[in-house]
């Protein structure tokens, strides 16, 4: 075996790892390295695992693979890996355990061979750029469990996919299927979740087997789906009627131009009052992705008192933030209303939702639903709700306000374990996501603490996506312009025309570290506690 996982180690993988020639375990994840992967893995033929995702690899997947006969596992996921997939590679029938290519620039068909592939457990070649039909071929993959296609250009229909009797989790989302799906997937009694989402698929949605609970489908996004049951929310499928003798056609014909009419006129003076009225009705708020609670601003009304200042937490340059009791169960939520008078709001809530879909930390705030509605007036309400934290934002603890609870007070061990959620949380941001995304607003007031003190980085109003490069700043972004963060807090190149680049996030954890350095009972000892928490960090997380 051959461990060096987790580390900042940088580099290429260098060709001489392929004289290892007894070597069964490789385990190089979720470290910084680059180049190529080597053509010479090839070599070890007796080579079981091979771990090397959440790195920046780049080039092309090596058809040598296909030599490592006793593969079992292949995980490359989360690279910078480009071309097609080799069939030498899926056609390896040792395949068992996990062939996991997601998160890549993979394009080109997916290889017929992928059929040999009897005997694995878990396929996941998500979120690439393959194209073409999915292969009939992988329905011999009759031991898969785990099937993820999704965030790829795939066309035509969906393949029977009969024989895949230990099927639990298919997700198909983000493509370009069509035609209509299969009846015979709720045959599969083992599926536990089905994605169909943002597909071009028609016809008629079963109501059997999976398809009876709306909590383990996702078919949003096909728009002419039809049927299914009554938690999808999908207009009914028409039925066509018997055939009439010809004799009747014309009077049919005459009876239906003459209800027509009718239907419009009554139809043009419903619409007239609905008009004259409907500035005052607020719309149902829809949700942005399916399992997110739909809720609209009445709902949140009703939630908030009415967004009464007794239940008003805090307030922003973009938006207000109210406590708030959604459910019935008493479960307590945090609602941020946008100001969309404010320049900038609108963009700031389509920033947030953009960044929040795209990253899971646990060290980073998990938002709830959102709610883009009107309100009883007829003007535009958006609203982000998140879980309450109790504990409120590290501002309230390391400057608490006059008539605040004074026992609010950080031992330097809690100090420093927030410290590192929030190091774990920018190395998440820059160095782990698919994109790197830099906060930009990083302070106190924007780190929050659950019940037991662990810090959640939140408000992704100003974040920035990064591009490949790394330093530019993509421009289909959605945060607003001009300088970005808060006074004392962001980098000085943000007010001089910089690029943005992670190191303003970094700048501002460097106050955020002096910050906690203050010891209030002897202030003039913080540098000998900065020096402390610099020591104790850089042996916890990995942050420059």
């Amino acid at each position: 075996m051959l461990g060096i996982q987790g580390t900042l180690i940088n580099g290429s993988i260098p060709d001489s790892i392929g004289m290892l020639s007894n070597l069964k375990n490789l385990h190089m994840e979720s470290n910084q390295l680059t180049g190529n992967i080597p053509s010479s893995l090839g070599n070890i033929r007796g080579l079981l695992y091979i771990y090397l995702q959440d790195n920046s690899l780049e080039g092309t997947i090596p058809s040598s693979l296909g030599n490592c006969t006793s593969l079992q596992t292949l995980d490359i996921a989360q690279n910078k890996l480009s071309g097609s997939i080799p069939k030498q590679v899926v056609a390896l029938s040792s395949l068992s355990v996990l062939l996991n290519m997601s998160y890549n620039s993979l394009s080109g068909p997916l290889p017929v061979e992928i059929g040999n592939l009897t005997n694995l457990a878990a396929l996941d070649i998500s979120n690439n750029k393959l194209s073409g039909e999915i292969p009939h071929s992988l329905e011999s993959c009759s031991s898969l469990e785990i099937l993820y296609l999704q965030g790829n250009f795939f066309e035509g229909t969906i393949p029977p996919l009969d024989d895949l009797k230990n099927i639990q989790y298919l997700d198909l989302s983000r493509n370009n299927l069509s035609g209509n799906i299969l009846r015979s997937i709720y045959k599969h009694v083992s599926l536990q979740n089905l994605n169909l989402s943002f597909n071009h698929l028609d016809g008629e949605v079963p109501v059997q087997g999976v398809f009876a609970d709306a909590s383990r489908i996702q078919v949003m996004g096909n728009m002419n789906l039809c049927g299914g049951i009554e938690e999808l929310h999908l207009h009914p499928c028409l039925k066509h009627a018997n055939k009439r003798p010809k004799k009747h056609i014309a009077l049919i014909l005459l009876l239906a131009l003459g209800t027509s009419a009718a239907c419009l006129t009554l139809l043009l003076l419903v619409s007239y009052c609905c008009v004259k009225k409907g500035k005052h009705r607020p719309r149902t708020a829809s949700s942005f992705r399916k399992g997110y609670t739909q809720v609209s601003y009445e709902d949140l009304l009703n939630a908030t008192g009415g967004f009464s200042s007794n239940n008003l937490i805090g307030s922003g340059s973009f938006g207000s933030v109210y406590r708030g009791n959604l459910s019935p169960e008493g479960t307590i939520i945090a609602v941020k209303v946008l100001k969309l008078e404010k320049k900038g709001a609108s963009k700031s809530f389509l920033a947030e939702c953009e960044a929040l879909r795209n990253i899971r930390h646990r060290n980073l705030v998990k938002i709830s639903t959102v709610c883009s509605s009107v309100d009883f007036d007829g003007n535009d309400f958006k609203a982000l709700i998140y879980p309450f934290m109790e504990n409120g934002s590290l501002e309230e603890w390391l400057h608490p306000k006059e008539g605040q609870m004074l026992q609010k007070r950080l031992s330097i061990l809690q100090r420093l374990n927030i410290t590192i959620d929030v190091a774990s949380a920018l190395h998440y941001l820059h160095s782990q996501c698919h994109t790197s995304i830099v906060h930009c607003d990083l302070k106190p007031s924007n780190i929050l603490l659950d019940n037991d003190l662990t810090a959640l980085v939140s408000d992704f109003g100003l974040a920035k996506f990064l591009s490949d490069a790394g330093q530019n700043a993509d421009v289909n972004q959605f945060s607003s312009s001009g300088i970005k963060g808060t006074v004392g807090y962001a980098a000085p190149e943000y007010g001089m025309g910089g690029q943005v680049s992670s190191q303003g996030d970094v700048y501002s954890f460097g106050i955020l570290l002096l910050e906690f350095s203050l010891d209030e009972d002897q202030p003039v000892n913080y540098l000998r506690t900065m020096k402390l928490f610099t020591v104790l960090l850089s042996r916890h997380c990995p942050v420059k």
